[in-house]
């Protein structure tokens, strides 16, 4: 059983910066593909954006031009650097993983591995 751990959010203000990090139990990342997700209150979660296993990234156009996707060399960090960051960015996270290897299939559907998720304020 794969377990994510998210960790990094906060509170910050309109134009901050955080980073999230997404930490698996294994050298998960290596073999498949994964999404961070958000869902404001009273929202649907949404994907933001998105790695293959072979670092082909996605954004979500809200989040384009300031938000970036990346891993580590030991395949087993996923990290969200947010940028520039909005009032309407005010969510909580989630890691997301196990869709597949590639960006098609995390867009197509989320995988059954879920971090905790971690909140994430943008307020002055």
């Amino acid at each position: 059983q794969v377990q994510l751990v998210e960790s990094g959010g906060g509170l910050v203000q309109p134009g901050g910066s955080l980073r999230l990090s997404c930490v698996a139990s294994e050298h998960f990342f290596s073999v498949e593909a994964m999404g961070w997700y958000r869902q404001a209150p009273g929202m649907q979660r949404e994907l933001v954006a998105a790695i293959s296993r072979t670092d082909k990234v996605w954004y979500a156009d809200s989040v384009l031009g300031r938000f970036t996707v990346s891993k580590d060399s030991t395949d087993k960090t996923v990290y969200l650097q947010m940028n520039t960051l909005k009032p309407e960015d005010t969510a909580v996270y989630f890691c997301n993983a196990g869709s597949g290897p590639t960006l098609a299939t995390v867009l197509r559907s989320p995988g059954p591995y879920w971090g905790q998720g971690t909140q994430v304020t943008v307020s002055s």
